[in-house]
């Protein structure tokens, strides 16, 4: 063949190679971008034992109600232990009627790993359901923020760094999966596989291999695995960070943006009431049951709580900051480029009643999850039993009525302990 010939068609045979690249890319959904949670959402958190935990579905709710009341978000929990995506797609119908989400996060693929090196047909076996999963809800006008399984930790998985390493493997290729699926229907990933073996590496640099990120089984993390968690569902979601910036001008007037009412402001020293508080943290340095021990290696408050604090008109090298109980030296420099004082004041004024807030939002999702698994998924197989007998049946009905009643009274009671906080700041020059 005539070489300049081979070569015009090789030619034509890339282009059309291109163009069908482009059609097949151009025919998907684009993915969601920006803040996809609108005012009035209702998210559903959807996953196994992990998310039955309550750790990180409770940090995703106090989240969105302290830090971003503006939303206006309902959250429900909604975990089973044991769960596979399959597990879920056959009850999701039943037991997400009554709540009727409008956002839902899943988080499977630990189960669906089932505990060994990763094989095509582990793969395909996770894939199917959660294509179903999320086909399913895009149908129904609901936003899926699909997330990755989480990570097994590389100390504590069956007392074996070999065996952990095999099934993080697995969890990593189920991670691609639902990556896939996600961009497939344009819908948000939440890389929890990738966020958890980030900070685990760092943290066990750190700290020592015998701190625990993933769990002490090896599977199931404490407090602080679990704000990882969190922390890439919120990103995934499209959240800033950015909850409210107090400027204080020692020559004059302060001011503070939206969730913020500057009450008096005299000399450096600024009254403040607050609606929108920054997410707090608890624990010690080097404990995983609290959350504070992962912030050194979690962007958390660089990418999701920024309450900044800008000085204007300082006239000395340095100012003494006082917030709550507690006093800090800030450059000046540092000052008027703004300091984020939910990253430099861990113990500030809203960490009482953000860990009160806590409280009841655990209550609320404890109810929750005995609202699900002991009522709502049986009740299709109570009517089956009782063949159908109207008088157990409208007892039923009124009972199930009671209790989504109750569940709705216990979200207005958490929205309702949401109360401003008042505080003070004092920007003091220092020598």
């Amino acid at each position: 063949m005539n070489p300049v010939r081979t070569r015009l068609l090789a030619l034509v045979w890339c282009l059309l190679g291109s163009l069908l690249l482009a059609a097949v890319v151009s025919a998907q959904t684009p993915p969601a971008t920006g803040l996809v949670v609108k005012v009035g959402d209702r998210l559903a958190v959807a996953g196994d034992s992990i998310t039955e935990q309550k750790l990180y579905s409770r940090y995703l709710e106090l989240y969105l109600l302290a830090c971003r009341p503006d939303l206006n978000t309902r959250v429900m929990q909604f975990g089973w232990g044991g769960e596979r995506a399959a597990g879920f797609a056959a009850r999701m119908a039943n037991d997400l009627a009554g709540f009727q989400p409008t956002l839902v996060t899943t988080c499977y693929g630990m189960n669906d790993g089932s505990y060994t090196a990763y094989t095509e047909a582990i793969g395909k076996a996770y894939e199917i359901p959660m294509r179903d999963i999320v086909t399913r809800l895009k149908a129904q006008g609901v936003t899926v923020v699909v997330g990755s399984p989480g990570a097994v930790d590389t100390r504590y998985f069956r007392n074996d760094p070999g065996l952990a390493q095999v099934y993080n493997e697995n969890l990593a290729q189920l991670t691609e999966i639902a990556r896939k699926v996600a961009a497939e229907a344009g819908m948000p990933f939440a890389d929890v596989h990738g966020a958890m073996r980030d900070a685990m590496t760092k943290a066990k640099a750190a700290l020592g291999d015998d701190y625990d990120v993933c769990g002490r089984d090896g599977v199931h993390p404490n407090a602080n695995g679990h704000l990882v968690m969190a922390y890439a569902f919120l990103k995934a979601m499209g959240f800033d960070g950015d909850l409210g910036t107090i400027t204080v001008d020692l020559k004059g007037e302060a001011t503070a943006s939206e969730g913020h009412q500057v009450l008096s402001s005299h000399e450096g020293v600024v009254e403040i009431e607050s609606s929108r508080y920054p997410f707090c943290f608890f624990g010690g340095e080097a404990d995983s049951g609290g959350t504070r021990s992962i912030l050194p290696f979690l962007p958390f408050n660089q990418d999701l709580n920024r309450l900044t604090l800008i000085v204007k008109n300082l006239e000395t090298e340095q100012a003494e900051v006082t917030w709550g109980g507690a006093t800090k030296t800030f450059a000046r420099a540092d000052l008027e480029k703004g300091i984020n004082l939910a990253a430099e004041f861990l113990d500030n004024p809203f960490s009482v009643p953000f860990r009160q807030l806590e409280s009841q939002v655990a209550a609320k999702q404890a109810f929750e999850t005995y609202l699900i698994k002991s009522q709502v998924t049986q009740y299709p197989a109570l009517k089956r039993l009782v063949n159908e007998d109207p008088q157990i049946l409208a007892l039923a009905e009124a009972f199930h009525k009671a209790l989504w009643e109750y569940e709705a009274r216990q979200q207005e009671q958490v929205r309702a302990a949401l109360a401003p906080v008042k505080h003070t700041l004092t920007v003091k020059p220092a020598a």
